[in-house]
C-alpha cells in the first residue's frame, strides 16, 4: 500500500496542472465570447451600424475592462470548484430521500452559496454590458412635489437577481444530474477534436437550460419579488417609482427586451461556466502512460503494477487501468514488459500484480450482483423462483482453485441473520417487503463477506442462535420459511410451519410520518441497478486489459506466465457472466434509461450495465477465439466447462 505522501503524487503532478490548464484556456476564450455577448446584446436591426460602433467603443472602456477582470475571476473560481468536486464515480441516490440528503447536505450548501455570489458577479457584468436602464441600481426620479430624490431602477435588481437564481439552480442541477461525474469515452480522440465536437452541444444545452431558468425565475419573483424591492430600499434608503409599473406584476414581466436580455444573460453565465466544465472533463481524462517497470527503486511508486493496486485517488486508478487496456491492445513493448520475469529470481512479479489486481476488481463485482439479487428477491421486487425449478448455478456450485484465495473462508455453521441487519422476526410480526428474512447462500464463492461476518458461528446462548431457510439455500430438500430454533442445519426436514406456535399480537399501525418517510425511503429499481454499476467502468478496462493480454500471450507469452493462470481468470470471467445474465434477468435491469441531450450532465454512467454485458461476452469470445480446442485442457469445474462449452460453439 502506498504512503499518504505517494499516493497524492499524482493529484500534484498530473491532475492540478492539467486543471490549471483547463482554467488557462477557458481566461483564453473568454474575450471572445463576451465580444459576442456584447454584440448579440447591444445590436440593433434600425441602426446595425451605430450599434457595431457603440459595442467597439464599449469594449476598449474602463468599465468593459474591470468587468471582464472579474469575469475571469470567476471563470478560475469556477474551474478550480470543478477540481474541487469531480468524481470519476457518479453518487446516484436511490431513494427520494437520499437525494434530498445530497441536496441538503452543508457541503453542497456551499457550493450553492458559492455559484449564488458568482452569479450576481456576471449578472452585475452583463448589466454593465447591456448598458441603459439595466446599468445602475438607483435612478433619479421627482416626488409628487417636484423635488428630485433617488429611487430603485428594478430593472438592474432583476438582473442581480437572476444571476443568483441561475446560479443556485446550475448548483442544484449538478447535483440532480451528476455535473460533476468525469467519464472517460471509449474512443480516445485529441484533445481539440473532443473540444470541437461538444461545442454545440454545451451551447444548445445552455440556452436551454437558460430559457427553463428564467421561466422559473419570473414565477418566483412575481410571488416574492416585493420581499427584495423592500430589502434594498430600506438598506440604501431608496424609493420607489411610482410612475412606472412594477416588474413584480403582469404588466411589468410582459415586456419582451426585458425577457430577452434576461435569457441572453443567463446563457452567457451558463455558457462560460459549462465550456469551463467541458475543458475540465477533456484535460483531466486525457490519456497518461504510466511506465510498466522502473529502473529506480524511488520510481517503483509510479508503475503501473503498483499504481494499479492503489485506491485513492479514483482517477489514478482509472487513468491506471484505461492505460492498461490500451497497452494490452496497441504496445507490443508493453506488453512484453508485462510478461518478462525479474531479474535474478525470474519471477512474473508485474503479471502477477495486474492480474491479481484485475481478479479481485471482477470478483468484487460478482459479489456484489450475488448480494444485490438475493436482496431484490427478499424484498419481493422480483418474482422467486420456484422451489421445484431451483438449481445452484455453477458459480453457487463450484470454486476454482484461481478464484478460492479472493473469497474468505466459509463459516462451519450456518446461522440465522440478525433481524436488527435484515429482517424483523417471523413470529406475531407482519413482513413489509423491506423487512422480509434475507439469509444469503454461504456456499457461492461469490457470497459477500460482510455477510459472512455476520453469518458466523455465534454462542448457542445467542437470541440470534438457529436457522432461517431461505428457498436458495439448498436444492436437495424442499425448505419452506420456519422460525423454529431446534432445526437442523445439516438439510433435514423442517417441522411444519402448522406445527409451529405463533403468540397472538397485535400488529401495531405505523404513524403516518412513519408512512411517509417509509414511502421516500423505497428504493427505486433503475437508480438502484444504476448504482450497483456505476464503478463498472473500471471492470470494463479490466476485462479489456486481461483478454488482450491473455490473447497476445498465445504467441508472445515466450514464459508461459499467463497460461498458468488462465483457468482462474475464465473461470471468474465465467462467474461474473452467469451473475450478469440474473441480474438482467430483473425486470428492471434489462431497459435502456433515455439519455437527456438538455443538460450537461454526463447519463453515460446509466447504461455502464449494458456496456459491461457487452465487454464481458467480448473478452470472453476473444480468449476463446484465439486458444480454441486448447481451453479442453484446461482444468475447470463440469459447470464452467459446459458454459465454455457456448462460447467455444457460438451458441452465446
Amino acid at each position: 500500500m502506498l504512503s499518504a505522501e505517494q499516493s497524492c503524487w499524482f493529484v500534484r503532478k498530473v491532475i492540478f496542472w492539467r486543471a490549471v490548464a483547463s482554467i488557462a484556456w477557458a481566461v483564453l476564450l473568454l474575450p471572445p465570447i463576451t465580444a459576442v455577448f456584447v454584440i448579440i446584446s447591444r445590436f440593433s436591426l434600425l441602426h446595425p451600424i451605430q450599434a457595431v460602433s457603440e459595442c467597439l467603443s464599449f469594449l476598449t472602456s474602463a468599465s468593459a475592462i474591470f468587468s471582464f477582470i472579474l469575469l475571469c475571476g470567476v471563470i478560475i473560481m469556477v474551474g478550480f470548484l470543478n477540481l474541487e468536486y469531480y468524481t470519476v464515480i457518479p453518487t446516484i441516490a436511490c431513494s427520494k430521500i437520499a437525494l434530498l440528503g445530497q441536496l441538503l447536505h452543508p457541503r453542497q450548501f456551499v457550493n450553492s452559496l458559492g455559484h449564488c455570489i458568482m452569479g450576481i458577479i456576471v449578472a452585475w457584468c452583463c448589466a454593465i454590458t447591456v448598458g441603459g436602464r439595466y446599468e445602475t441600481i438607483a435612478d433619479p426620479c421627482a416626488q409628487g412635489d417636484g423635488s428630485p430624490q433617488m429611487c430603485l431602477n428594478e430593472y438592474h435588481l432583476i438582473l442581480l437577481l437572476a444571476g443568483a437564481f441561475v446560479g443556485f439552480s446550475h448548483s442544484l442541477l449538478g447535483v440532480i444530474y451528476n455535473m460533476n461525474y468525469v467519464s472517460f469515452h471509449t474512443v480516445q480522440q485529441y484533445k481539440y477534436l473532443r473540444f470541437k465536437g461538444s461545442l454545440s452541444l454545451v451551447l444548445k444545452c445552455s440556452a436551454t437550460q437558460a430559457l427553463y431558468s428564467v421561466r422559473n425565475y419570473i414565477v418566483v419573483y412575481f410571488f416574492l419579488g416585493y420581499i427584495p424591492k423592500a430589502w434594498i430600499c430600506k438598506t440604501l434608503n431608496l424609493h420607489l417609482n411610482s410612475s412606472v409599473h412594477p416588474l413584480d406584476s403582469i404588466a411589468g414581466l410582459l415586456d419582451l427586451s426585458l425577457l430577452y436580455h434576461l435569457w441572453i444573460s443567463a446563457s452567457f453565465l451558463l455558457f462560460t461556466w459549462h465550456l469551463t466544465l467541458l475543458l475540465f472533463r477533456v484535460f483531466v481524462t486525457e490519456v497518461y502512460s504510466f511506465p510498466v517497470q522502473s529502473s529506480f527503486t524511488e520510481d517503483a511508486h509510479q508503475c503501473l503494477p503498483t499504481v494499479l493496486t492503489d485506491k485513492q485517488p479514483m482517477i489514478l486508478k482509472f487513468l491506471a487501468l484505461l492505460d492498461l487496456a490500451l497497452l494490452s491492445q496497441h504496445s507490443p513493448s508493453r506488453r512484453s514488459e508485462v510478461f518478462s520475469l525479474s531479474q535474478p529470481g525470474g519471477h512474473p512479479h508485474n503479471w502477477n500484480a495486474i492480474s491479481k489486481e484485475c481478479l479481485s476488481l471482477l470478483a468484487d463485482l460478482t459479489q456484489r450482483l450475488i448480494a444485490y439479487h438475493d436482496t431484490v428477491a427478499t424484498n419481493g421486487r422480483a418474482k422467486s423462483l420456484s422451489t421445484g425449478s431451483e438449481r445452484k448455478t455453477s458459480s453457487e456450485s463450484s470454486v476454482t482453485s484461481g478464484t478460492e484465495d479472493l473469497m474468505s473462508p466459509r463459516p462451519t455453521l450456518l446461522m440465522k441473520t440478525p433481524a436488527s441487519v435484515f429482517a424483523r422476526s417471523i413470529v406475531g410480526c407482519p413482513q413489509s417487503p423491506l423487512t422480509a428474512p434475507f439469509t444469503p447462500d454461504l456456499d457461492s464463492p461469490f457470497a459477500s463477506p460482510a455477510l459472512r461476518r455476520l453469518t458466523a458461528p455465534m454462542d448457542q446462548c445467542s437470541p440470534w442462535f438457529g436457522t432461517v431457510q431461505s428457498p436458495h439455500i439448498m436444492r436437495r430438500v424442499p425448505k419452506l420459511w420456519s422460525t423454529s430454533t431446534d432445526s437442523q442445519v445439516n438439510g433435514s426436514p423442517l417441522a411444519s410451519p402448522a406445527s409451529v406456535p405463533s403468540p397472538k399480537q397485535e400488529p401495531s399501525k405505523p404513524s403516518l410520518l412513519a408512512q411517509f418517510l417509509q414511502n421516500r425511503k423505497e428504493q427505486l429499481p433503475e437508480a438502484s441497478s444504476q448504482a450497483l454499476f456505476a464503478d463498472s467502468q473500471a471492470h470494463i478496462w479490466a476485462l479489456e486489459g486481461l483478454s488482450y493480454l491473455v490473447q497476445s500471450s498465445f504467441s508472445e507469452d515466450q514464459f508461459g506466465v499467463v497460461q498458468t493462470a488462465l483457468p482462474s481468470i475464465l473461470s471468474c470471467m465465467l462467474g461474473l457472466q452467469e451473475a450478469v445474465d440474473r441480474h438482467f434477468k430483473l425486470p428492471h435491469a434489462s431497459s435502456k434509461p433515455v439519455r437527456s441531450a438538455s443538460s450537461m450532465g454526463d447519463s453515460t454512467h446509466k447504461t455502464l450495465r449494458f456496456a459491461l454485458r457487452a465487454t464481458l461476452k467480448t473478452s470472453i469470445y476473444r480468449i476463446t477465439t484465439t486458444f480454441g480446442n486448447h481451453l479442453n485442457a484446461v482444468k475447470m469445474s463440469a459447470e464452467h466447462r459446459k458454459r465454455l462449452q457456448q462460447f467455444l460453439e457460438y451458441k452465446e
